[in-house]
């Protein structure tokens, strides 16, 4: 097997997924894992979306994880999801006005979303496990068992999540919930959004090598440190 990087909160910024896709150079012997929040508050949703297809379609084996923004926009055109009233308030304005639909909802909407983009929001996954890493977009609740688990809470979930231990056999990789840097909890979570779309900067890990990468608003070239010494340490930082 190849590596596996897992890659946090897009919301619109095309320009920094290029470039950080250019500096990995992923092949078809790679795995990506992408923790959702592709859409809405950035320059272009829809051209987050084409990326991340075209990444598909290029043979790289890809993951795409469901964001809230993501369930928003869904309900928001009509499909099953959460809290569609609130799309517009939490920068769906910029997704509408990204495909060129700013004034439409519902099923009048979603007609004028590529096919494939459709296809893209129904097939999103809520979780994916790699060895001893669990993916989730926003974490997971830790008095419910893993099998228990709500979708709304690993959409959703914060304080509850994230100022707590768990009793899981895994490190849970997340976004969700921005930080200025990278949210160390070790062993037992990190957390991987950043802000890019708020002007910070847009986090990425390797798992094998244990590797953070990271490029900021505007950047073409990420900064690659290692996190192997956190690991072993069992680090706790909340910037």
């Amino acid at each position: 097997m190849g590596r596996v990087f897992v890659i946090g909160d897009l919301h619109g910024c095309v320009d920094e997924l290029d470039g950080m896709l250019d500096a990995i150079g992923p092949t078809s012997s790679d795995r990506l894992c992408f923790l959702g929040d592709y859409v809405d508050r950035g320059p272009s949703a829809k051209g987050v979306i084409d990326r991340l297809v075209r990444l598909r379609d290029e043979g790289v084996p890809s993951i795409f994880l469901k964001g809230n923004h993501e369930d928003m926009f869904l309900a928001y055109l009509g499909y099953p999801g959460r809290y569609g009233d609130a799309f517009l308030a939490n920068g769906g304005d910029a997704t509408l006005e990204s495909y060129g639909i700013r004034d439409m909802r519902g099923a009048a909407a979603a007609e004028r979303l590529p096919a494939m983009h459709r296809e893209f929001l129904h097939a999103l996954v809520t979780r994916v496990s790699f060895g001893s890493f669990l993916c989730v977009h926003a974490g997971v609740r830790p008095t419910q068992p893993l099998e228990a688990q709500v979708e709304e809470d690993l959409l959703w979930i914060r304080e509850d999540f994230i100022l707590n231990e768990h009793p899981f056999p895994y490190t849970v990789l997340f976004g969700h919930t921005p930080h200025r840097e990278v949210l160390l909890h070790l062993p037992f979570k990190l957390g991987l959004d950043t802000g890019l779309v708020y002007g910070n900067k847009l986090s990425c890990f390797e798992l094998e090598g244990r590797e953070l990468w990271q490029m900021r608003r505007g950047g073409r070239c990420p900064q690659v440190r290692s996190l192997a010494e956190d690991f072993a340490r069992g680090v706790t930082s909340v910037a």
